[in-house]
């Protein structure tokens, strides 16, 4: 099966071999030489298996990942954090975390259901925790 890769990679990939709460057994797995991985699943007999799962996404339990160094964070812990301005006023919620190759991209939904984009950035989000995340001034603009 050919797999797109999000995250660290083909390396981070082969950490793990078992996915989706035990439903798929990584057997074998090889880089596919344009960002992606073809793999082998124990579970999937032919192309037909394999064409059942497209759009498949793989996961792992929590307790699977490795911990996160000071400044780290995994893209599901930033979806559905409330974000707010410095001076605390809501401005929305976190809905997407996207990577154009300059680095990390916050979509924020407003309650009015407009969305801004704000780099993850320390200028632009000095602080967050599993609660919240901050914004500065200037990045939320309509």
């Amino acid at each position: 099966m050919r797999l797109k890769l999000f995250g660290e990679g083909l390396a981070a990939l082969k950490h793990h071999k078992v996915f989706n709460a035990g439903a798929l057994s990584l057997v074998q797995c090889r880089d596919d030489g344009k960002g992606g991985a073809i793999a082998r699943f124990a579970e999937v007999a032919d192309r037909n298996a394999a064409e059942a799962l497209r759009g498949t996404t793989l996961s792992v339990p929590r307790s699977a990942l490795p911990p996160l160094a000071e400044g780290e964070y995994y893209h599901a812990d930033l979806i559905g954090l409330a974000a707010v301005g410095l001076d605390g006023a809501a401005l929305g919620t976190v809905v997407a975390v996207e990577n154009y190759g300059a680095g990390d991209v916050l979509e924020v939904q407003r309650p009015d259901g407009k969305r801004f984009m704000v780099p993850m950035r320390a200028e632009a989000v000095p602080e967050w925790d599993d609660a919240r995340l901050v914004v500065a001034e200037g990045w939320a603009e309509d």
